[in-house]
């Protein structure tokens, strides 16, 4: 149901931000089932002991801004104090090519599982920078993550073929790209309707 929603030109804004946030959350809550876990006992209230299972390990997210951005509260909602990272790559709408113009890091990210977040996933150049970015920066790809809403399976077969062990956690997979490379049916500029409009 979120989904139609989203995708519904006629939905207004408020809505679009609630329910694409819902999708967000659950899509983080799915990424976070990735992560390593360690077997831990704690005491209960009871005097009984409980064995269940922690996080082994320091995570952060990367947003690819501007649209990424709206997918990192969702992510502070499940995990307190989390760090967030920053990478800025604008797609050529002439070329339809990935362009590098920031990149903002916490110092230690070799050391982090990292949650790329960017909700949309068209023809995978963006994507595939930021992970450039991260592998320069020494993230080992099996500790990258990358979460999104929807995308094409042309990105995700150009994602996968340059890093086959990388885990792609998304909400749903759409047809293909158009002419213009936009993912259809698509639901539009994320990042508009989720700030803008």
């Amino acid at each position: 149901m979120q989904f139609r929603i989203i995708r519904d030109i006629k939905t207004q804004r408020a809505d679009f931000v609630f329910y694409s946030n819902r999708i967000i959350r659950i899509l983080v809550e799915e990424g976070l089932n990735h992560l390593p876990v360690q077997a831990t006992s704690v005491s209960t209230p009871t005097d009984l002991t409980y064995k269940g299972l922690k996080f082994e390990g320091k995570i952060c997210g990367v947003s690819i801004m501007r649209a990424g951005e709206s997918m990192e509260q969702g992510l502070r909602d499940c995990c307190r104090s989390v760090r967030i990272g920053k990478i800025l790559i604008q797609r050529d709408e002439e070329t339809a090519e990935a362009r590098l113009f920031y990149e903002k890091l916490p110092e230690d990210i070799k050391d982090r599982y990292v949650l790329l977040l960017d909700p949309m996933l068209a023809t995978g150049g963006s994507a595939i920078m930021a992970v450039d970015v991260l592998i320069a920066k020494g993230v080992p790809v099996e500790r990258i993550l990358f979460l999104n809403l929807i995308s094409s399976p042309e990105g995700i077969d150009a994602f996968a073929k340059k890093f086959p062990k990388l885990k792609v956690i998304t909400g749903f997979i759409d047809e293909g790209l158009n002419e213009q490379k936009f993912v259809v049916p698509g639901l539009g500029d994320f990042g508009d309707r989720y700030y803008c409009i």
